[in-house]
């Protein structure tokens, strides 16, 4: 599963890719260690993309796409954090047509092919979107979701010393992520015994591992959070993710708050209600043992002692998730926190959950 720089050089020579794209963020190719890769790949036409905006927009997802079709590349390599990969995974499947955004609102493009080859190496720890069948999109300050098995990476490269630089604040954030995807994809509707061991396995290392990943960014911390990372991402490819991540989605948008930490804000509330309504539950399996397993995998009693240790956990990593101190005021932001939340991954949440009910929980905070 872990890569080396060498890996890589000997997957692009070996493959005789003659033309190849490169997609990254500029700071972290250059802070991770990623730009001295690309000096040591030679005989090859290479053109570089630098992402631009912080979060992935439709604007800069043409520009993408317009390079990509004028150089032809017969290797997209994207190297980066969640933003620069989702940006690279639809990409790679999507023509620019009119109704482009309209498709995408609607959830409706039709999928049909990859353009090229599509290797990813991420920057970060958290994401998983490496391994995972959907990317998202902003479209006019509304984040939407893509989901197709043409999204999934051809390869991708786990290199955990081009982890190491990011600054805490994404550490917390994409780690965070990861923690959460991990547990949204144990009570998860569609989770099933495959998405369960991945998730497991993926909590038994970031549980243990992400605050020493910020406070210590060694090669040991950073390899195990890689591999956590990875384990999520695989989990929620097949079970998807629920409230927590539907909900997070305005946070970003209207208040610009990085996703993982929009999607901290309020997870302990949100397993509270789903614990708190275990005789509602729709899905297939038992949630109550399903919980049981959570407590056990956080070394906890109850749902009590699992979001203290979640409240914990947020405190050490310092992902703050009081809202006054956002400037945000929920009723005044109501409407338009409604209208962001994704519907898609709402209906994943094991327990019936609609706009009221939201706000109630978020209101709370």
């Amino acid at each position: 599963m872990i890569s080396s720089s060498e890996d890589i050089l000997k997957y692009i020579n070996d493959k005789s890719f003659k033309k190849i794209f490169v997609l990254c963020g500029q700071k972290s190719f250059v802070n991770s260690g990623a730009e001295n890769l690309l000096k040591n790949i030679v005989n090859k036409e290479i053109k570089l993309f630098y992402k631009k905006s912080e979060i992935p927009i439709l604007e800069e997802l043409i520009e993408i796409i317009k390079d990509i079709k004028n150089f032809k590349p017969d290797l997209f390599l994207a190297i980066g954090g969640g933003a620069v990969i989702d940006y690279a995974k639809i990409a790679n499947v999507v023509d620019i047509r009119p109704d482009l955004a309209e498709l995408i609102v609607n959830y409706t493009y039709p999928f049909k092919k990859k353009y090229t080859k599509l290797a990813v190496i991420p920057t970060t720890a958290g994401s998983g979107a490496e391994v995972t069948s959907n990317a998202v999109i902003y479209v006019d300050g509304i984040k939407h979701s893509f989901e197709s098995e043409l999204l999934i990476p051809d390869h991708f490269f786990l290199i955990p010393e081009f982890l190491i630089s990011a600054p805490n604040k994404i550490k917390a954030s994409s780690g965070f992520d990861a923690i959460a995807q991990a547990l949204e994809s144990l009570v998860s509707r569609k989770s099933n015994d495959k998405s369960v061991e991945y998730a497991s396995k993926s909590l038994r290392v970031s549980v243990n591992s992400f605050i020493s990943f910020i406070n210590d960014p060694n090669m040991k911390n950073a390899t195990e959070m890689s591999i956590a990372s990875n384990l999520a991402g695989k989990a929620i490819s097949i079970s998807k993710t629920t409230a927590p991540h539907a909900a997070s989605y305005p946070f970003t948008s209207l208040f610009n708050i990085s996703h993982g930490h929009a999607v901290s804000l309020f997870f302990e509330k949100f397993f509270k209600f789903n614990y708190d309504n275990l005789d509602k539950s729709e899905t297939s399996f038992d949630l109550k043992k399903r919980f049981d397993l959570i407590f056990n995998l956080f070394d906890v009693q109850d749902i009590n002692g699992f979001n203290s240790k979640i409240s914990l956990i947020k405190k050490k990593a310092n992902l703050e998730d009081d809202l006054k101190k956002f400037n945000i005021d929920i009723i005044k932001s109501s409407e338009d926190v409604l209208k962001g939340i994704n519907l898609l991954r709402l209906g994943n949440n094991p327990v019936k959950i609609d706009g009221k009910d939201i706000l109630k929980i978020i209101s709370k905070s």
